[in-house]
């Protein structure tokens, strides 16, 4: 199983938004006139697009620094996110369900940064459920579809066993989410808990749709498909 994490999972409450301005204005120089959006897309997308914006060549060395900067400055923030955001109706208790299965892995498959990735998960105590060596994150690639097939390497090498299309359901709440796995070679469960409804989700292309997470036996089921 593959989490997002934003929106899927939790809610930051706009810290997100506030620490890459932070971020630009402390290695630009300036306020930012605004940041790209974020939905559904990878720190590396988000990073690249904002820079260009204002008129910033996101060179290697340059979206690096950035993205070490961003993953820094939520490490030293983390403990504002369970004071402004939350864990989303269900979200733990369907993780922990599917954590007690023997036959079920769980990681990430997240446009945040690794280190931001942790850092979301640790403070809202979900850590645990995880084996996020076996995920791929917003530095992994541009794009989302990549991540996919990474995620399931990591797992082939992790486990000993293979992953694929047949066995790799990813979880997430954006169009980015269903094509990602579309494109990467995953099923995928949509939850309309982000700003993208669930009729936009369906015309996507999404398997199975849910309002949310909280129906434990139901989220289990779309997931494992029985």
């Amino acid at each position: 199983m593959l989490w997002d994490i934003d929106h899927t999972l939790v809610n930051a409450g706009g810290l997100s938004g506030e620490i890459y301005a932070s971020v630009f204005h402390r290695l630009i120089g300036r306020v930012p006139a605004k940041i790209a959006p974020m939905a559904g897309r990878t720190d590396r997308a988000i990073t690249a697009e904002t820079l260009d914006h204002h008129g910033v060549t996101p060179t290697p060395s340059l979206t690096s620094s950035f993205l070490d900067a961003l993953a820094s400055t939520f490490e030293a923030r983390r403990a504002e996110l369970p004071a402004r955001g939350h864990v989303l109706p269900g979200a733990r208790a369907a993780l922990k369900t599917l954590a007690a299965r023997p036959d079920v892995i769980q990681s990430a498959l997240t446009g945040n940064a690794r280190r931001i990735a942790e850092c979301k998960l640790t403070a809202f105590g979900l850590t645990d459920f995880f084996d996020l060596d076996a995920g791929a994150y917003g530095e992994d690639a541009l794009e989302r579809p990549p991540l996919v097939k990474l995620a399931q390497h990591r797992a082939s090498r992790q486990y000993g066993e293979q992953f694929t299309a047949s066995n790799t359901v990813l979880i997430g709440d954006t169009p980015h989410d269903v094509r990602a796995a579309h494109e990467g070679g995953a099923h995928v469960v949509a939850v309309a808990t982000g700003t993208t409804p669930a009729a936009a989700l369906r015309l996507s292309g999404a398997e199975s749709v849910l309002p949310d997470l909280s129906d434990t036996p139901g989220v289990i089921a779309a997931i494992l498909r029985t």
